[in-house]
């Protein structure tokens, strides 16, 4: 199923999902020169969020070496950008295909700069449970999954009829049909599965390779349902 638009009609321009789009895609184009060049690892490794960093710069900077604050202040930066990594195409086209037919409509309901903040926010929020549900994980963990699956969840608590135009691919044919929102719930799961097409070499270790991705996708749309409720 490819989503495509939805009936909800915008009253202005979304701008910074246009934004969030775009630095997506540079930061992707990105990553393929460095794969290109064989420094794609390096930079992963050095800005995706990796929990058992993190957790040991923090253990040490509370137990150990109070100037080791500056290596936790740096190491917590890559909650911010690890959200703009992505380690796969299958990856980074259905991120953007969901924010380009969900993000628009919530972007128009919050505001730009709410929406920007409620992004960013639900993404580190994120990143800061995976690191508590695993601390010792070893493994780079990237994407703007969680964000988007906030995303998702806002929308469906504000427009649960909304109808959104999809696209069936059967083989060769392309079958334009309408679907509820509320189905896009099961397949954004459903798609997560497929991620691993088109994969980048990450050495040493790939990425993502952990069940509490999947914990941080439930997390994320309980958080856009839960903020959007709140809102009301």
């Amino acid at each position: 199923m490819i989503p495509i638009s939805d009936n909800i009609r915008c009253r202005s321009k979304p701008i910074i999902n246009y934004w969030l789009i775009g630095i997506n895609l540079a930061v992707f184009l990105w990553e393929l020169k460095l794969e290109f060049s064989g420094q794609l690892g390096y930079f992963i490794n050095s800005w995706g969020v990796i929990p058992a960093q993190i957790s040991g710069a923090v253990t040490n900077a509370l137990f150990f070496n109070s100037a080791a604050w500056i290596i936790v202040i740096w190491r917590l930066f890559s909650l911010l950008f690890g959200i703009f990594l992505h380690g796969s195409f299958s990856q980074i086209l259905g991120n953007l295909l969901f924010l380009w037919v969900f993000g628009k409509t919530v972007e128009n309901i919050l505001g730009h700069r709410r929406y920007l903040g409620f992004y960013l926010a639900a993404g580190v929020m994120i990143g800061v449970l995976q690191i508590l549900a695993e601390p010792n994980l070893t493994v780079p963990l990237i994407g703007a999954n969680g964000a988007i699956a906030a995303i998702l969840g806002a929308y469906i608590i504000k427009f649960p009829k909304a109808k959104i135009d999809t696209v069936l691919p059967l083989i060769i044919l392309y079958i334009p049909i309408e679907l509820p929102a509320f189905f896009y719930i099961f397949w954004w799961f459903v798609q997560q599965l497929f991620y691993g097409i088109g994969s980048l070499n990450i050495p040493p270790v790939g990425v993502n390779q952990s069940g509490v991705v999947f914990l941080g996708q439930v997390v994320g749309l309980l958080i856009g349902a839960a903020f959007m409720r709140l809102k009301r």
